[in-house]
């Protein structure tokens, strides 16, 4: 997606670790909803199996 092996000056650089952080933090947004999705999803059935919880 990026490629980091030649930068023409140092303002190209910057330019790119900006898009990669926000391309990081995107990616992580979307991890920490998704891994609320599945905790809801297991509490929700040991609820119903009346299971301890860890």
């Amino acid at each position: 997606m990026f490629f980091s092996c030649f930068f023409p000056d140092q303002t190209a650089r910057a330019n790119y670790r900006v898009k990669k952080l926000e391309m990081l933090k995107a990616m992580r947004d979307s991890l920490e909803a998704r891994l609320a999705a599945l905790n809801a999803a297991i509490e929700t059935l040991e609820r119903q199996q009346g299971t301890p919880q860890d």
